[in-house]
């Protein structure tokens, strides 16, 4: 039966991440990128100012500040994503594959401005009379009740596509590589530091991931830099690499045989979409419930997200593992693959640093994972009954550290990509309102 499930699950990503949906995703961030006239770019100073809390006020609508909504999104998105996904982006779809996530997070960077101005644009209400945001809330009040079917979608693959199963499945996998624990104690154990900040509600996960992001990305970055730094010779040839393979697609794991262009393009922008979730919806979920009655402040803020997670933390990632040459040893993917890239240079204690890593960002991406599903789940059956799906969410971390990684990565990827076709064709339809409105604001900034 699980061989069965497997092969599903293979067959269902494949078709799930066809070319379609890349279109969709890097079609659609590019579009929406020339469209604002490079605002992503050119509005990054003013989205410090709003990120530092220059236009704060306590009476806005919201539960959490600008601040806290970009820790929260980020610490689901800065996770395994950024160590375990990138390993498996290079093992997959060779150092070409790191191009492409570079290409998508930029036009991400456009994507999550007008999803996350959308999601304060049009909050709605649960069924407790709270304002919440999100895909959901402005497909059914934006486009209107006759596209509710596309926002009930959305939010029945979200709660499938947000359960943080990778990110349990991961710090299993180091914990028995490294400690010999085994992978159902390290579930256990998951479940339950979990349980004790998503049970107290978005505050408490904003609270936590505000703490907790800035230090763990810090630490993650400086001993990634102490690694790169040691290879600086080889960071010629690896950029050299990246660009070659990212259009002739010649690099396999092994040394073997070339794999396609489009082979390369599917892997990079399928691990990036994963690592800075741009377009699948997951970010404004989290910047819907900011304090602010200027929906194109909070876009701004949310903009910044794509480019700490793919182009800085991803990045360095990358040049760890490429630098060591462990990429090419079949056998090894994943988590495992960025362990002993850091073993490698620095030792016992790099290994040690990463696991802390490893941890810190696997709590961190499951606190903030299930504030999204149980927004899923509260859309669909009400927030009165969300503690039933706060249960299902701590058990399938359980189950998620003892799968297989294969079919944890195709459930949560075909899940992932089924979110952004809605996302995507709302927010492409509700683009100029969003220009409309940042029209407006800039006018009156000015």
């Amino acid at each position: 039966m699980i061989n069965s499930l497997d092969h599903i699950l293979s067959v269902a990503v494949d078709y799930a991440w066809g070319t379609p949906l890349l279109i969709l995703l890097a079609g659609g961030g590019f579009l929406l990128t020339l469209y604002s006239r490079l605002l992503p770019f050119l509005g990054v100073r003013h989205a410090f100012e709003i990120l530092r809390g220059k236009y704060d006020r306590e009476g806005d609508p919201g539960d959490i500040s600008h601040f806290q909504a970009l820790s929260t999104h980020l610490a689901a998105t800065v996770g395994l994503g950024n160590i375990g996904g990138v390993a498996i982006a290079i093992t997959q779809g060779g150092p070409g594959a790191v191009f492409w996530m570079w290409v998508s997070a930029l036009v991400g960077m456009a994507t999550k401005f007008f999803t996350c101005t959308l999601a304060v644009m049009y909050r709605g209400e649960d069924s407790l009379g709270r304002i919440q945001g999100g895909p959901m809330y402005y497909i059914e009040i934006g486009l209107g009740k006759r596209f509710k079917f596309m926002a009930v979608f959305f939010s029945i693959c979200g709660m499938i596509g947000c359960l943080a199963m990778f990110q349990a499945n991961q710090v299993a996998e180091i914990l028995a590589e490294s400690y010999g624990i085994e992978p159902w104690q390290t579930g256990l154990g998951a479940a339950f530091l979990v349980g004790m900040v998503v049970l107290g509600g978005v505050t408490r996960i904003a609270h936590v991931a505000s703490r907790l992001v800035p230090t763990m990305c810090g630490l993650y970055l400086l001993v990634s830099v102490v690694v790169v730094i040691s290879h600086y010779s080889l960071i010629p040839q690896i950029l050299a690499q990246i660009f070659h393979d990212a259009f002739t697609g010649t690099a396999a794991v092994g040394g073997a045989a070339g794999i396609s262009f489009m082979a390369v393009v599917q892997t990079g922008i399928k691990r990036a979409a994963f690592s800075n979730e741009a377009g699948t919806g997951t970010a404004p979920m989290a910047h819907g419930a900011a304090k602010t009655t200027e929906p194109v402040r909070e876009g701004l803020v949310a903009m910044i997200g794509p480019f700490i997670d793919t182009i800085v933390v991803c990045s360095l990632t990358a040049f760890v593992i490429l630098s060591t040459g462990n990429w090419q040893v079949r056998g090894i993917q994943g988590v495992s693959l960025t362990s002993q890239a850091f073993e490698a240079t620095l030792g016992d204690w790099g290994k040690l640093i990463l696991v802390v890593v490893v941890l810190l960002f696997g709590l961190s991406t499951m606190f903030g994972y299930s504030y999204y599903g149980k927004k899923c789940f509260s859309y669909l059956f009400g927030v009165e009954h969300a503690r039933i799906y706060d249960v299902f969410y701590l058990i399938m971390l359980f189950v998620g550290a003892v799968w297989s990684a294969n079919m944890v990565i195709n459930l949560v990827d075909t899940a992932f990509a089924l979110m952004a076709l809605p996302n995507m064709i709302a927010a492409l339809m509700l683009a100029p309102r969003v220009m409309t409105a940042a029209r407006d604001y800039f006018a009156r900034y000015r």
